[in-house]
């Protein structure tokens, strides 16, 4: 079980001031939690971006069997599989099906047998579609690479998509200053419908993607890249809908926090969104420093940790540096329309091929819950939280309700994190990006449960 809340092991004198962030304009209570990043970690946006990012654009797994990996998380997650690039398509060289809920895009790729691949390259069939040099419709992929990466790092991130205004352009922008190159622009389709993709190594092998179109597109499915072809909605996986509607922030974990964030900024030009260190929260036996960077409409977060060595347990980011041979993207915040629903769906399928969840902290959490986040939640909402083990923290601005998944595969690696913000509308349509905080106040309670569920695991 989950032990208690730690106590932080902070000073009064280090604690921000009450008067100092009294005066709310919505004459909501204090938080009782304050970190000691409010006194020091002052995050302003400098709009310095190099160059012009739009959003997320989607995240491709890399694994050995696409298949049945993209129907779990489909089945997991509510994420219908949308459409397709595989033998049935006249791609010899790759297997990939794409999933979407909202604007949540998730791409699963694994290669087919590269003997085979090479001996169909060239050759000319009746069906046109193959009569190409290369049918792979994934234009950076590799099969030494896909294959080394599964080796090294079991199922995992390859690729954070973002899209840019001209991927060209971020790519040599970055590549001047000082970003390492995993692919230089490839651009694909017809001249009027064109796609350009380029990466650059972010850590380790898992890479940037800057994605760019001719023309702005409308259908996921039929739209996402060249060689791709719509699934028949009348497969079993589709309809499906858990309320998920995008990706809020990735995470990722480093050996060495500060030259990382120093390589990213310097070739994104992101700013320093969110952060705190070891000091502001942790456990009684281990902890992390962590920062969050964001382009200029902070539509795309970064996040990223290092784990404190030397403690009485093993960080669970060390674990995952050790388990995942290196730095990588540790978890994936996804956003729900409505986290009560989709938390039930989710955990109707725990049992039964979905993904399981921490257990949920003690009856002290939920009993000290209205205490630290005022009138946030209804008493309803309070209830459900406990019910469901969600986690809730809140901040100057609004309310974050968060909860976090097992590791997904077979190691101590990627987990999924579910959120919903609450508040912060900057007007009917639009909400404060980072609404809520991250967790901040849940760290310690998050180690915790990963402590306890490294316990269970043969050392």
């Amino acid at each position: 079980m989950c032990s208690l809340y730690a106590k932080l092991t902070i000073n009064k004198s280090d604690m921000v001031k009450q008067d100092e962030l009294a005066g709310k304009p919505d004459g909501s209570p204090e938080l009782e939690f304050k970190p000691l990043a409010y006194q020091r970690f002052n995050a302003t946006n400098p709009m310095s971006d190099l160059f012009s990012v739009r959003r997320f654009h989607h995240l491709e797994f890399w694994c050995s069997d696409a298949t049945n990996i993209s129907r779990r998380f489909s089945w997991a997650l509510g994420m219908p599989i949308v459409a397709k690039s595989d033998l049935s398509t006249g791609n010899t060289t790759h297997a990939s099906y794409l999933l979407c809920s909202g604007e949540l895009l998730f791409l699963f790729t694994a290669p087919y047998s590269a003997t085979v691949d090479a001996n169909m390259q060239g050759r000319v069939y009746e069906e046109p579609r193959f009569a190409i040099a290369n049918t792979a419709s994934i234009p950076t992929f590799s099969h030494t690479a896909c294959r080394a990466f599964t080796a090294a790092h079991g199922l995992g991130v390859r690729s954070v998509a973002i899209e840019v205004e001209d991927a060209e352009l971020a790519y040599s922008i970055s590549v001047s200053k000082g970003a390492r190159s995993s692919s230089p622009p490839i651009t694909v389709g017809e001249p009027e419908n064109s796609v350009v993709i380029a990466e650059i190594q972010v850590y380790n092998d898992s890479v940037l993607r800057f994605i760019s179109y001719a023309k702005p597109k409308t259908e996921t499915a039929s739209a996402f890249l060249p060689g791709f072809e719509p699934i028949d909605a009348s497969s079993s996986f589709q309809g499906q809908d858990y309320g998920i509607r995008r990706l809020d922030h990735t995470f990722g974990s480093v050996p060495n926090l500060d030259s990382v964030v120093d390589y990213i900024k310097s070739f994104t030009g992101f700013h320093e969104f969110a952060g705190f260190r070891t000091e502001d929260v942790g456990t009684t036996e281990s902890g992390l420093n962590t920062m969050a960077l964001a382009c200029n409409n902070e539509a795309v977060i970064l996040g990223l940790g290092e784990p404190v060595y030397g403690t009485q347990r093993r960080s669970p980011f060390e674990t995952y540096l050790d388990h995942n041979e290196g730095p990588g993207f540790q978890h994936l915040a996804l956003e729900s329309e409505d986290i009560f629903w989709t938390l039930r769906e989710m955990k109707k399928r725990s049992g039964f091929g979905g993904f399981e969840f921490h257990q949920a902290p003690p009856p002290t959490y939920y009993r000290n819950l209205k205490k630290r986040i005022g009138d946030a939640l209804s008493d309803d909402q309070l209830k459900a939280c406990e019910e469901l083990g969600i986690l809730a923290d809140r901040n100057r601005d609004g309310t974050l309700l968060q909860i976090f998944t097992k590791p997904v595969g077979d190691r101590p690696t990627i987990i999924i994190e579910i959120i919903q913000r609450m508040g912060c509308m900057i007007d009917k349509h639009k909400q404060k990006p980072g609404c809520g905080g991250f967790g901040e106040g849940n760290v310690s309670e998050l180690f915790k449960c990963l402590e306890e569920y490294e316990k269970t695991l043969k050392e």
